[in-house]
C-alpha cells in the first residue's frame, strides 16, 4: 500500500538525520537543552505510539466531495433527488456515493436528521468497505530511479475514509439487535447480487478467511487495525457481520462462474486448489447453488420518517434482462392491475393500461422511489407484480412464478420460479399445486428434488382443491413451466391468446387430474 511506502520514505529521512547528528555530535551536544525542550513540546502531539503508520494517520484527511453530493438544502424534493442520485451511484459501485449515503442515513448533519436510519446507514458503510475502489492502489508515483514519493494523496484520503467507515459501522452494529444485523447483512448481499460476477466475487472474498473482513487483502492497514491489539479495541461488531466459512465462499465463487465470467472461473479454480478440503465441497455447493436466490425479490422500499423511500436502483441492463423486459407485452395488463389493486393503489383491477390514471401511476411510482412520470415503465410494471407477491398476494406470486419460468419481464430463473410457486401453493393456489407437481416430476434445472411420490401427493391435493386440468390446460401449464428456451427466430404467442382463451374444440374442463397428468400426456405436450 502507498501509506507503507510513505512510512519507508519517512524512516529513510530519519536515518539520514541520525547519520548527520553522529557526524556533528559536538555541535549537537552544545544544543541538547534546546533540543530537549523542542522534543517535550512536539512528541505529545503524536501520542505514545510514534510508529510510521500513526504519523501517516495524523497527516491524512478526508477526500473532498462536491457540494451536490453532501446536500444540505433541507428541501424535501431536492433531498429526494439527491438521495436517489446517490443510490444510483451506490448500486453501480461508486465508493464515495456509498460513503455519502451511509453518512446521510446516519443523520450526521442537521438537514439529514429526518433521514436517520441505522440499518440503511450500516448497509452502505459495509458496501463501501467491500468496494475494491476504496482500497485498490491508484495514486501516481515519481518515475523509477528517484525516491518513491507519491505525487497525489488519493490513496491516503481513501485509507482515512475506510478507517473512519470501520469505526462508524462498528458503532452502528454494536447498538443493533440480532434481527437488525441480519437485515443489514441481507441488504448487502442483495445489492452485491445485482452487480453480477463482480458482486458475487466480492461476496466470496468476504466469506473467505484468506482475505480481510470485507474482501480486501489480508494485510490491508485498515483491516489490520479493525482486528485491534492490546492497546486498541478495533471494530469487533464490524468484523462479526459476515462470518467466514468455506461453503459460502465456494458458493459465491460458483455463482460468479454461472454468469459466464472468465475471471470468476480462474478464481474458483484457485479457491479449489488452495486446500483439498475446499475442493471436496463441489457437489454439495452445486446443489445448493441451484436453489440459491437473493434475500429479496427487490430492495425493500421502506422509508424513514423523511418519507424518502429506499429505491431499488439496480441496473436492468444486460442482454438477458433487456430481452426479458422486451417480452413484457406478452403478459396481460390485468395481472398488473390486480397487483396494483392488491397494493391499494387502485380501488379495483383494470383490464387495460389506458384506463390507469396519471395520479394512480404517480402514487405507485412514488411508493417505490421512482420518478413520478405518470406512465409506468416496463421495470415498474414488473415491480408492481413483485411488490404484491412479496406482500402476500397468491395471484401475484403465481404470476411471478410463471414470469420466471418463461423469462417474461424477468430473466428465466427456475430456482426463483420454484420459490414463488411454493409460496403460492402455501396459500392454497390450485394452479401452483399443479405446477409444483410438474417441477417434482420433471426435475427442472434449479430444483434438486426428484421425489415422484411427493408429486403424486401434490396432484391429489390439486384435485381436492377443485383444479381439474383438461388435456389443453395441461399443455398450457407444461408450456409455462417446462418449455425449453426458444430459438432466436421463433416468435411467441401472447399470453392472452395462449393461456386465457380456450380453443373452440376444448370442450368442458372436466378431465380427472391424475389421469390427465399421466406420463404419456406429459410426453405429448412437453
Amino acid at each position: 500500500m502507498h501509506e507503507a511506502g510513505d512510512a519507508v520514505a519517512l524512516l529513510r529521512r530519519l536515518r539520514r538525520a541520525g547519520v548527520h547528528l553522529l557526524e556533528n555530535r559536538r555541535h549537537v551536544i552544545r544544543r541538547v537543552p534546546l533540543g530537549a525542550v523542542a522534543a517535550v513540546a512536539v512528541l505529545p502531539l503524536f501520542g505514545c505510539d510514534f510508529s510510521a503508520p500513526q504519523l501517516f494517520a495524523k497527516r491524512a484527511t478526508a477526500c473532498p466531495r462536491p457540494q451536490a453530493a453532501q446536500g444540505g438544502s433541507g428541501q424535501f424534493n431536492q433531498q429526494q433527488i439527491e438521495i436517489r442520485n446517490l443510490r444510483q451511484g451506490g448500486f453501480r459501485g461508486d465508493f464515495f456515493a456509498q460513503l455519502e449515503l451511509a453518512r446521510r442515513y446516519e443523520g450526521q448533519r442537521t438537514s439529514d436528521k429526518n433521514l436517520d436510519d441505522p440499518v440503511e446507514a450500516a448497509a452502505w458503510y459495509a458496501m463501501a468497505l467491500a468496494n475494491p475502489s476504496g482500497y485498490a492502489p491508484i495514486a501516481a508515483y515519481e518515475p523509477r530511479g528517484k525516491p518513491g514519493k507519491a505525487l497525489s494523496r488519493f490513496d491516503d484520503c481513501r485509507a482515512y475514509e475506510r478507517h473512519a467507515a470501520y469505526g462508524a459501522l462498528d458503532r452502528q452494529l454494536s447498538r443493533m439487535s440480532t434481527e437488525e444485523r441480519e437485515e443489514v447483512r441481507n441488504r448487502v448481499i442483495y445489492i452485491l447480487s445485482t452487480q453480477g460476477a463482480d458482486g458475487y466475487r466480492t461476496l466470496a472474498r468476504m466469506h473467505d478467511g484468506y482475505f480481510g473482513p470485507y474482501g480486501e487483502p489480508s494485510d490491508n492497514l485498515q483491516a489490520v487495525e479493525a482486528y485491534g491489539d492490546r492497546r486498541h479495541v478495533g471494530a469487533p461488531a464490524a468484523l462479526d457481520l459476515f462470518r467466514r466459512n468455506d461453503i459460502d465462499a465456494y458458493l459465491y465463487n460458483y455463482l460468479a462462474v454461472q454468469t459466464g465470467d472468465v475471471s470468476a472461473y480462474v478464481m474458483l479454480k484457485d479457491f479449489e486448489r488452495s486446500s483439498p478440503q475446499r475442493a471436496s465441497y463441489g457437489t454439495f455447493v452445486e446443489t445448493k447453488a441451484k436453489r440459491w436466490i437473493p434475500p429479496y425479490e427487490f430492495y425493500p422500499p421502506d422509508s424513514p420518517d423523511s418519507g424518502v423511500p429506499h429505491s431499488d436502483e439496480s441496473d436492468p441492463a444486460g442482454e438477458a434482462k433487456e430481452a426479458a423486459l422486451a417480452r413484457l407485452h406478452e403478459l396481460p395488463f390485468v395481472h398488473i392491475g390486480e397487483a396494483l389493486s392488491y397494493l391499494r393503489i387502485l380501488p379495483a383491477p383494470l383490464l387495460d393500461e389506458r384506463l390507469l390514471s396519471l395520479n394512480d401511476a404517480q402514487t405507485f411510482q412514488a411508493s417505490i422511489g421512482r420518478p413520478t412520470t405518470g406512465r409506468l415503465s416496463p421495470i415498474e410494471k414488473v415491480r408492481a407484480v413483485q411488490y404484491a407477491a412479496v406482500n402476500g398476494s397468491s395471484k401475484a406470486q403465481l404470476v411471478l412464478a410463471v414470469m420466471y419460468s418463461e423469462g417474461v419481464g424477468v430473466p428465466r430463473d427456475y430456482a426463483r420460479a420454484y420459490h414463488w410457486y411454493e409460496e403460492a401453493e402455501r396459500q392454497g393456489s390450485p394452479e401452483a399445486k399443479y405446477a409444483m407437481s410438474t417441477f417434482f416430476s420433471l426435475g427442472l434445472q434449479g430444483v434438486a428434488d426428484q421425489d415422484r411420490a411427493k408429486a403424486v401427493v401434490y396432484q391429489l391435493d390439486a384435485a381436492l382443491a377443485g383444479f381439474k386440468p383438461s388435456a389443453w390446460r395441461l399443455q398450457q401449464l407444461l408450456a409455462q413451466v417446462s418449455r425449453p428456451p426458444r430459438g432466436p427466430g421463433e416468435r411467441p404467442q401472447p399470453y392472452a391468446a395462449r393461456a386465457y382463451v380456450a380453443p373452440a374444440n376444448a370442450g368442458p374442463v372436466d378431465a380427472a387430474p391424475v389421469n390427465a397428468a399421466r406420463p404419456d400426456a406429459e410426453r405429448d405436450y412437453r
